[in-house]
């Protein structure tokens, strides 16, 4: 059986009651070996949010120690100064070290081919600022820990809807630039190959123009005609079902109605704003072009409703099951390799 790691989330959050909410779930439990990392004091204080006790967990502090026979959660406990004095809602150094602690951690087993996905439970992106982070996100991350030629990039799906970006964290003024016939190819076919791990066996691909009205023939812009268009007729000469540019303000209405499956967006926004208003609440945001398939559930730490017991674990759990579906099929299907793990060492 294949073994996913549960990342635990800020400790200022939402996460260890994610966690405790999610665990108790038996088709999570069912679905994989599952090892958690993080530190046992989470865990109890997610006890104590959610009124909720754990199922049976074996908890270890060494890597050797792990068997999955006598339990299917095993708990890598890598305790962590400052965790367990977090105040809910507050961003801090000690639980933004303590996550890139333990992702790190999650990474150099996937890279020691120990596990065979992550999802990792909500972040706190100032947070791992003040803790040391080098990186604008957790993709940014990854690129540089697993030294990545490529360009990965983040997913988010909900309902069935998936959205793609050609540039994603860069500030607004930087897009037209970033904008290259090679970086939407790319994303068409990251797109595309994404899918295919996640079960589609053709995915259905439109991409989002940038202008408005998609540049009225050049009138209001002419990045469709010089760059996206271009793009789009070479991905379909790579015999992907891809389709536009169309308007950014329709074509959403198309993906919700079953006309395609993914949008391809030009920046942040332009996809985020639509797919969290059809779907924020069970929304999962996946990591691709990755040697390891990631997910997370796609809501941030929640600090205004953080020790409340209010969280929804909707999100995360459909994080997992998309995890262990990906990592079932990533080796399944000819041409879907992901990228060599650079090993330790």
């Amino acid at each position: 059986m294949r073994t996913i790691a549960l990342i635990q989330g800020d400790a200022a959050g939402i996460g260890p009651e994610l966690m405790v909410k999610l665990l108790r779930q038996d088709h999570v439990a069912r679905a994989a070996n599952i090892l958690v990392i993080g530190d046992e004091r989470l865990m109890r204080a997610g006890e104590t949010v959610a009124g909720q006790e754990l199922p049976e967990i074996r908890y270890v502090d060494d890597i050797a120690d792990l068997d999955f026979t006598s339990a299917r959660i095993n708990h890598l406990n890598m305790h962590q100064h400052g965790v367990d004095a977090a105040e809910f809602g507050k961003a801090s150094a000690a639980c933004g070290a303590a996550c890139l602690a333990w992702l790190t951690r999650g990474y150099e087993l996937a890279a020691e081919g120990r596990i065979d996905g992550i999802c990792f439970l909500p972040f706190n992106k100032e947070a791992m600022y003040l803790g040391g982070s080098e990186h604008i996100d957790e993709l940014s991350f990854a690129r540089s820990f697993f030294k990545l030629p490529n360009r990965p990039s983040e997913f988010n799906v909900a309902n069935g809807m998936w959205n793609g970006r050609v540039t994603s964290h860069v500030p607004m003024k930087d897009v037209p630039e970033l904008l290259t016939h090679e970086r939407v190819l790319e994303s068409i076919e990251l797109t595309d190959k994404t899918l295919k791990m996640a079960g589609y066996d053709r995915p259905r691909i439109v991409v989002a123009a940038y202008n408005p009205h998609a540049g009225d023939g050049g009138l209001l812009g002419d990045e469709e005609i010089r760059v996206i268009r271009p793009a789009v007729k070479s991905a379909r000469e790579k015999q992907i079902l891809v389709a536009g540019p169309m308007p950014a303000d329709t074509l959403w209405l198309k993906v919700r109605d079953g006309h395609y499956d993914a949008v391809v967006t030009m920046y942040h926004d332009q996809g985020q704003i639509a797919i969290k208003l059809m779907g924020f609440e069970k929304g999962v945001s996946v990591l691709a072009g990755l040697p390891v398939p990631i997910t997370t559930p796609a809501h941030g730490t929640a600090s205004d409703i953080a020790g409340r017991n209010l969280a929804n674990v909707a999100p995360t759990a459909n994080a997992v099951t998309m995890l262990v579906n990906m990592v079932e099929r990533r080796n399944a299907i000819a041409g879907l390799e992901l990228p060599e793990v650079a090993r330790l060492g």
